[in-house]
């Protein structure tokens, strides 16, 4: 018995869409810039929000189902979010990095310089992390 060509093709989509929707839930991080704020909109409510290092991610809760990430610190860390039964809805890596657009770093013998340049170059806000990031990677040199 000959299947018709627009079932096969209604099926083939059908296991193509399922195995790279599984693909990415299970290999995604979500990458924030340090100083940046990123919204994340959940598929239901969220009764319990964890980020596993509060100084390299927070959370806000906006609503039951918005919540905005923002980079305090560099490097990586975890959010997981709970539906009110306790069910997972989001349990993901987060990636704290610098920005690199519009910076230029300069190197003088063992000290490194990073300057923002938009349209002229000054030295950029610094937080904590940042301060101590350089202080570690000017030591290193």
């Amino acid at each position: 018995m000959a299947i018709p060509v627009s079932f096969r093709t209604l099926i083939a989509g059908a296991l193509l869409a399922a195995g790279s929707a599984a693909a990415f839930a299970g290999s995604s991080t979500i990458d924030v810039e340090i100083n940046q704020a990123k919204i994340l909109k959940l598929s239901r409510p969220a009764d319990t929000v964890v980020v596993g290092n509060p100084q390299i991610a927070d959370a806000s809760v906006q609503d039951s189902s918005t919540i905005v990430l923002t980079g305090k610190g560099f490097g990586q860390t975890n959010l997981v979010v709970l539906a009110e039964d306790g069910s997972p809805i989001v349990d993901q890596q987060i990636s704290v990095s610098r920005s690199e657009s519009s910076t230029v770093r300069i190197y003088r013998r063992a000290e490194i310089q990073t300057l923002f340049c938009a349209p002229y170059c000054e030295s950029p806000f610094r937080t904590e992390s940042e301060i101590k990031s350089d202080a570690e990677m000017n030591q290193a040199q």
